[in-house]
């Protein structure tokens, strides 16, 4: 279990974060700081129209514009790759559904806003704008289709013609024969049809890369803000360049927010590469803020149908979901994977012996979609909060009372569920009751009097989520014992901003007897780090923590080993204390660096750890809301926000809060603002911060945060992920919350998210005729 909050480091300790200081006072240094001497710059040339046939003219006039270096299209790149599809999935009926070609650059046809035609390379950026106005692209228009629910639809518009249709894949999980036999029985069936809306990840640093090519090696350096250097390295060299990946050195510095969005390759990157060893001088290119809302891939985006079977005493039997999944005009990088991983987790905290899933990915004239924090599993964990929700309104358990009566009892852990995911540990009936009275719920009708007194409605809504995430696998670790007494940790998860560097240090420094400071946690560089995952899936410290841990422990041995001698002491009589080697009980010691500098073997100042995880890990928990309603206006205002998580065991109190924090605003903003709108037209009608409203500091809550922890079996060190849970508990409990105050004030059954002021409001006056 966790170790006291007092340790001063180690697992449990609330270290603050020791990469704050240089961010804080601007001393960060980010993709765009980043300009070495004779940096050219690139501008792209994007598609004004959802679908068209497409003919440039202009180029040579653009080429030979004033300060322009190099102009690329299509036709100038004819031996890249294409962009991959690395989530090629098997489909229901056993085969492999096809992937349709995205080119890096468009040669005869462009699919949506956005899409890439051509690559300008100039002195600047305004001198690339200027070139890029010469640059006339002629289009033939063709027929849009935006919406996810209209897209399998008769006679619509079709984004890849040659394939006779917009379905993209069709994906299942569960048995339907054995569902339909459950619903059969039934006694109660409670259905919900219910949209999870398209949203824009929006970063505080844009996306951005410098290309540089030294022609004497034949080596290309990208500096890029990404989410793992070795992913991008490999796909761009080995996918897109078609070179050998050790030609490739992928660097990545300071990273301002990544949601899995700077998980992805992107086309900017390989034409920099291009254009950097075909002009020898650096390139450059990064993201204005209008564009990203183009250019990078957006989340979310699914149209569901459910359906629960229930017996008399509303215990659940089976579960039906038919989801229709917005993959856009192409199927980016992981796209097909995330409504399958999604779906993985229907059935949620709850005993339901019998599932049956379709999901259908569908083609649209819009900026493709990807993962997006949680990446399947927040719409998975949105649906069945909403439509259990509803089940209590309909049977007059209530929403406390079903969850409880169809919980997995501690007692059947493990537990595997129909898709064959396996919840090792947890208490879901405890974390529930415990969010209930923090949240003080049986106090609320009477708060909820009070503000229908004053014409206000309020409502109150949970969430009970697990999610999987920490998925099997392994991060190397190196560490290594400096001249100077310091340590250097190498390890290939990539930080964007959750604390990385403060949460190995705070492990290693502990066992190594070290202050956090004298550990230097080195990640984003395929050069110094041979291999590593990356971050996202809330990965990085349940996986990368037990390697840190073991590293450390074989280092300090060997330490130990060393001093031995110089100390005329047996190993296991010593201890690290204060960057010394010492003799337990005694002033007897010697300085980490005069170890150092009496190896003979740079080996033994260095240590090396890759374990292993066979099995994801599940954290839960409940998040209960409570919001007031103003009938006049629809404005929704968040009052109280309770959190209750199981997290195994936690490494740091301080960084854990402050990722369920950022979570759990995103989350407020999915319910309750962000809408990524497209017009009939194909334009997207939300191109900016001035129309695509974000959660600000004055819209949030102060949340309640706590944990109520059982270690988990699967992680050596009890660890479940945490990164992207607030997202997974936060719009369940958002709307539900909105759905019980707009119930009691105005009798509205249904509302989607966003429930923005406008659509709150409209749903009243509906409700009201």
């Amino acid at each position: 279990m966790n170790k006291p909050v007092n340790a001063k480091f180690g697992i449990g300790a609330p270290v603050r974060r020791k990469e704050d200081p240089s961010l804080i006072t601007g001393h960060g240094r980010y993709v765009g700081d980043i300009t070495p001497a004779g940096t050219l710059h690139g501008y792209m040339v994007r598609s004004a129209m959802p679908h068209a046939r497409i003919t440039l003219s202009g180029v040579d006039a653009a080429r030979a514009a004033e300060g322009v270096h190099l102009v690329l299209t299509a036709a100038d790149i004819p031996d890249l790759g294409l962009m991959p599809t690395k989530a090629v999935m098997p489909q229901v009926d056993g085969s492999k559904h096809a992937v349709p070609p995205r080119e890096v650059l468009c040669s005869d046809t462009v699919r949506f806003i956005g899409d890439a035609i051509a690559f300008v390379v100039a002195d600047s950026v305004e001198a690339a704008k200027s070139a890029a106005e010469l640059i006339e692209v002629e289009y033939d228009p063709l027929d849009v289709v935006v919406e996810t629910s209209q897209a399998l639809g008769e006679d619509v518009p079709l984004v890849w013609p040659e394939t006779g249709t917009n379905l993209a894949f069709e994906l299942g999980h569960g048995d339907k024969a054995k569902t339909d036999a459950a619903f059969a029985e039934a006694a109660r069936v409670t259905s919900i049809d219910i949209v999870n809306n398209r949203l824009v990840s929006n970063y505080m640093d844009t996306r951005g890369c410098v290309a540089e090519y030294d022609d004497h090696e034949g080596r290309y350096t990208l500096t890029v803000g990404t989410q793992g250097v070795h992913a991008v390295r490999d796909i761009v060299a080995a996918d897109i360049l078609k070179i050998d990946p050790a030609r490739l050195h992928v660097i990545t510095p300071d990273v301002g927010g990544g949601f899995g969005t700077k998980i992805f390759v992107y086309r900017e990157y390989p034409l920099c590469l291009v254009a950097a060893e075909k002009l020898g001088r650096p390139v450059k290119w990064i993201s204005e803020r209008m564009e990203h809302f183009v250019a990078c891939a957006q989340g979310r985006d699914n149209v569901t149908h459910a359906e629960m079977a229930m017996d008399a005493e509303g215990r659940f039997l089976g579960l039906r979901i038919d989801v229709t999944a917005n993959m856009g005009a192409y199927l980016h990088q992981f796209a097909p994977f995330i409504p399958w991983v999604g779906t993985s987790m229907s059935t949620g905290l709850y005993d339901i012996e019998a599932l049956h899933v379709r999901v259908r990915g569908v083609y649209t004239n819009t900026v493709p979609t990807d993962a997006y924090r949680g990446a399947g599993r927040p719409e998975a964990a949105y649906l069945i909060d909403r439509l259990v929700d509803k089940a209590g309104v309909e049977t007059g358990l209530g929403p406390a009372e079903i969850r409880r009566r169809n919980f997995i009892a501690s007692e059947n852990l493990p537990y595997t569920t129909p898709t064959g995911r396996m919840y090792d540990t947890g208490e879901f009936s405890a974390h529930m009751d415990k969010a209930m009275a923090e949240a003080d719920w049986a106090g609320f009708e009477a708060r909820a009097a009070e503000a229908r007194a004053r014409g206000k409605y309020r409502g109150i809504g949970m969430s009970s989520y697990i999610e999987a995430c920490a998925f099997a696998g392994s991060e190397e670790v190196n560490m290594a014992l400096d001249a100077s007494g310091k340590v250097t940790l190498l390890i290939g998860t990539q930080t964007n901003g959750q604390g990385h560097a403060t949460a190995y240090a705070q492990v290693a420094a502990e066992i190594l007897g070290l202050d956090i400071e004298e550990i230097d946690v080195v990640q984003g560089d395929s050069d110094r780090i041979a291999s590593g995952g990356g971050t996202g899936g809330s990965r990085s410290i349940p996986i990368g923590m037990p390697s840190v841990d073991t590293a450390s422990r074989t280092l300090a041995e060997k330490i130990k080993a060393l001093a031995a001698d110089r100390l005329e002491a047996g190993a296991g009589d010593l201890e690290l204390v204060d960057g010394m080697v010492r003799v337990v009980g005694t002033d007897q010691a010697v300085s980490l660096s005069q170890i150092a500098a009496d190896a003979s073997d740079p080996a033994d100042l260095a240590s090396q750890a890759r374990i292993k995880q066979e099995e994801a890990t599940y954290p839960n928990g409940t998040h209960v809301c409570e919001v007031e309603i103003d009938p006049e206006t629809g404005v929704t205002q968040v009052l109280r926000y309770t959190i209750v998580d199981d997290f195994g065991v936690t490494v740091n109190p301080l960084l854990l809060a402050g990722q369920v924090h950022g979570g759990v605003a995103q989350a407020i903003g999915q319910a309750l603002m962000e809408n990524t709108v497209y017009d009939a037209d194909g334009q997207l009608i939300t191109a900016s911060l001035l129309d695509y409203a974000l959660p600000r500091a004055g819209d949030l809550p102060d949340f309640d945060f706590q944990t109520r922890n059982v270690p988990s079996t699967t992680n050596a060190l009890g660890i479940k992920g945490a990164g992207e849970a607030g997202t997974i508990g936060g719009c369940g409990a958002v709307m539900n919350a909105v759905g019980d105050a707009l119930r009691r004030g105005a009798g509205v059954t249904h509302i989607d998210m966003p429930a923005t002021p406008e659509r709150v409001w409209s749903a009243i006056r509906a409700a009201q005729t």
